[in-house]
């Protein structure tokens, strides 16, 4: 177990180095790094030509019917892991001996799950990284996955294609999502900067939506969207966003940036398309083409019979 515990600090430790530690999201007059206006700056990439986050206009969306459902394989298991606040977001690195993994959907590969982290506003208001329309949404999940033939992360991000990262949107609801109940308790643990407390029995399913919610979204080529900024995700943006309470949105702006400061807003602006096409899905065109079909053909057998 110590050994297990040992392994997932590495983990979350290699990924504040990944991202970085000299750039934030809110500058103020006592600040010392870099805010999203000059993330360039430290790392070249964040000014390159497939940048992420983006609006995605869907007028102009492209449909691909070779977007059908992505497979999910090992995400309702359970695994161990710890939650993170590592200045800029919560994070949870995914157990290197959990196959989690993602296909089809025309991605072109299998990816394994490696971790995810959230983007939020203040107290529930507008703070997701995508926009749909120019709608920004309360808050919006990344599950980062990496090509399975690859054994690091580092030699993923060399690849165009080396990544796949999942986009789900929250909105507000009436009720609580009593799956999320586990995580939102254990925010309260993690609320300095640089904090971490264990998590047990968690499985990605219970975060996300169930898959027949999962069958319209949106594709494209990008990046990470912090430093380095490196142009190497392939994104899945789903449509239908996951609910959670008002109380379970503005749970996360407890949380403290490195300056004691409320960890709001932690979401970097879209970024411009440059020529790139967004695509979407045509599962629920074909879902509702098939359930049409099986209309007509039970109204036709009824009507046979009057004859």
């Amino acid at each position: 177990m110590r050994a297990h515990i040992t392994r997932l600090v590495l983990l979350a430790s290699f990924w504040t180095t990944v991202t970085g530690a000299d750039w934030c999201y809110q500058v103020t007059c006592d600040s010392v790094c870099n805010g999203t206006d000059t993330w360039q700056k430290l790392h070249e990439d964040c000014a390159k030509n497939r940048q992420s986050p983006i609006n995605i206009v869907t007028r102009k969306t492209k449909l691909d019917h070779n977007l059908t459902p992505l497979v999910f394989r090992g995400y309702q298991e359970a695994f161990d892991s710890l939650l993170v606040n590592d200045g800029h977001s919560v994070k949870v690195s995914v157990p290197v001996t959990h196959q989690a993994t993602v296909s089809g959907g025309n991605l072109g590969a299998t990816y394994k799950a490696v971790q995810f982290h959230l983007h939020w506003g203040e107290n529930g208001g507008p703070g997701s990284e995508h926009t749909i329309d120019g709608e920004q949404y309360p808050m919006e999940l990344h599950i980062v996955h990496m090509k399975q033939n690859y054994t690091t992360f580092d030699a993923a991000l060399k690849d165009p294609t080396g990544l796949a990262v999942l986009g789900f949107f929250y909105e507000e609801s009436k009720s609580e999502n009593k799956k999320y109940n586990g995580l939102i308790q254990a925010l309260r643990k993690v609320q300095p900067s640089n904090t971490s407390t264990s998590l047990t029995g968690i499985s990605l399913s219970n975060l996300i939506s169930s898959e027949e919610k999962m069958t319209k979204y949106y594709r494209y080529e990008g990046s990470l969207t912090t430093p380095t900024c490196t142009e190497a995700v392939v994104w899945t943006v789903f449509e239908i966003p996951i609910p959670l309470s008002k109380e379970q949105l503005s749970a996360f702006s407890f949380l403290k940036y490195p300056n004691g400061k409320p960890m709001t807003n932690n979401y970097r602006p879209v970024q411009p398309h440059k020529g790139r096409a967004v695509y979407r899905s045509g599962s629920a065109v074909v879902m509702f083409s098939f359930t049409l079909l099986l209309v007509c053909v039970c109204s036709a057998l009824d009507l046979s019979q009057l004859y």
